[in-house]
């Protein structure tokens, strides 16, 4: 071990660089859907080793200091999208004549520059660094710092984020309930680097307690909660969840709508499976609808027929806003709309955070100019909605809907005891196919319902369509390219251990006693060289 250390250390040039990359592109096995997560406890100590060679002079000032250890953290970042990220691609590939072009911009440009934030983790981890346990703490630090800042700096894109990687499966899901996503993510890098120590034999045995205290905490604390009686359930819901599985070569093509909707009411007006009761919540993915509701109101009126007394239908719709279509002013929005028993619009919501160049074009004026334009989506740019509020169905039952990727952020799916009870997720990650990303996406909703203690309904146009239970289980699910709809009888009881707010104290609280304890250590090797 400590021969091969040597070696990663006195790497230098495109070496160096390949060696990160290769690093960075290994942690994605641990990703959804291959969730081997041991890799990482490889990709980390290689990172610490080659972080360990990144020095600069520190006359030639902090930039230049930094510079070695930024480009190794950068590269390892560029691995680690690229490989993570590259199906981003597929959903350009559904419009090829238009949009093929932009292949390596999405591909290869979105890695480039979700890479600086871990540029940016290494670069701090090297302020505070020394040659022992504190180097790891340090790179805890640092990659707690960039994982949080990656939530909600330029929009906010928190994909992958390291601390999925310790959390395959329910029984270590449960301890983000305390911590978040942001203490996790801390946590994770802290452990998968520890090996790091094997090579100088320095603070071995303290890291070896450490990691243990930890796992075992972990998987202990996994245990635990789930070995727990469940509380009983105060009320329930019986849900059925619709998966159309409709070719997006056809989604918006003005001669198939109908054949679209007779799908989906036809999915959604069959008999109950075998065991189950009538649904009193059917759900249809993102954009389910292919027309504008006010252009078609013979379709609520077919709805209003096909629900029974006491249902409600909530769809995925493009919702128009404002004077004729061909007014200025006129606005469009991704939204969810309520449908009850009569076939009226009970409530909607509209989505709240867009997908930037796939919704809506950044700095549309100029890049306009430039002749960009949004490269995916519906039939339209669509205008941000203000606010969400919950949907409150027959019986007093509050559901709060997110829109497609909106359930990939901890800060923004915070499901409170006063707010809902349910969490509802509508997407279309029919855009990206049988590839990572929609088992990527799905495992980050899961992650969602366990945070916040509440159930999660997720109905996608090809899968995954899924029913996940407050403590990470899947109840039932529709796999990718099936077409069907599935009935789930949902108990309402769980809470969330801590509020939202609290686990953001406690995440913030860990990061920086990483951050404490590589200060102190490298002050102590400061004081001891002088």
């Amino acid at each position: 071990m400590k021969r091969l250390a040597g070696r990663i250390i006195l790497l230098w040039g495109w070496r160096r660089a390949l060696v990160a990359f290769l690093a960075g592109a290994l942690a994605v096995l641990a990703q959804a859907p291959y969730d081997f997560f041991a890799v990482c406890f490889v990709s980390f100590p290689l990172l610490v080793w080659l972080l360990d060679g990144a020095t600069g002079e520190a006359s030639d000032g902090w930039f230049r200091h930094l510079r070695p250890a930024f480009a190794v953290g950068w590269w390892f970042g560029f691995g680690y999208f690229l490989a993570g990220l590259w199906w981003i691609g597929s959903a350009l590939l559904v419009e090829a004549d238009s949009f093929a072009w932009a292949l390596p911009f999405a591909v290869v440009g979105i890695p480039l520059a979700l890479a600086f934030f871990y540029g940016f983790a290494t670069a701090v981890a090297r302020l505070l660094w020394s040659n022992d346990i504190g180097r790891i703490a340090a790179l805890a630090f640092g990659f707690g710092l960039a994982e949080w800042l990656r939530d909600f700096l330029f929009t906010g894109f928190p994909w992958n984020a390291v601390g999925y990687a310790a959390m395959p499966v329910p029984l270590l899901m449960q301890s983000v309930s305390v911590t978040g996503m942001v203490g996790v993510n801390a946590l994770a890098v802290f452990v998968f680097a520890l090996p790091a120590l094997l090579a100088a034999r320095r603070h071995v045995r303290l890291g070896g307690a450490l990691a243990a205290v930890l796992v075992a905490a972990h998987v202990g604390f996994g245990y635990v909660r789930l070995a727990a009686n469940v509380e009983p359930a105060t009320r329930a819901i019986d849900v059925r969840i619709v998966q159309p599985a409709v070719d997006l070569s056809e989604k918006w093509d003005p001669s198939v709508p109908d054949r679209i909707f007779a799908t989906l009411m036809g999915l959604s007006a069959k008999a109950p499976e075998t065991g189950h009761a009538k649904p009193q919540l059917i759900l249809w993915p993102e954009t389910s609808v292919p027309f504008f509701f006010a252009e078609r109101p013979d379709a609520l009126t077919a709805l209003g027929e096909m629900l029974g007394d006491g249902q409600t239908l909530i769809a995925g719709v493009v919702r128009e806003e404002g004077g004729s279509a061909e007014d200025a002013d006129r606005r469009y929005y991704n939204s969810v709309v309520a449908i009850d028993d009569k076939g009226q619009i009970a409530d909607a919501v509209d989505k709240v955070h867009l997908v930037p160049f796939g919704e809506y074009l950044p700095f549309a004026d100029l890049l306009g100019r430039l002749g960009l334009k949004q490269l995916v989506a519906g039939p339209t740019t669509y205008a941000a909605g203000n606010e969400r509020h919950p949907i409150a169905l027959p019986g007093g039952i509050r559901v709060l809907p997110f829109i497609c990727y909106e359930v990939i952020f901890p800060d923004l799916v915070a499901v409170d005891a006063t707010s809902a009870e349910l969490i509802v997720n509508v997407t279309n990650d029919a855009w990206f196919g049988d590839t990572p990303g929609p088992y990527q996406h799905f495992r980050q909703a899961q992650i969602r319902a366990v945070e916040n203690g509440v159930p999660l309904l997720r109905a996608a146009n090809n899968g995954i369509s899924a029913v996940v239970d407050p403590r990470g289980h899947t109840l039932d699910a529709l796999a990718i390219d099936a077409r069907g709809a599935i009935d789930v009888h949902v108990p309402i009881s769980n809470r969330a251990i801590v509020s939202s707010s609290q686990r953001r104290i406690n995440g913030l609280m860990i990061m920086l006693l990483f951050a404490l304890a590589a200060f102190t250590m490298n002050v102590r090797q400061r004081l001891r060289a002088n």
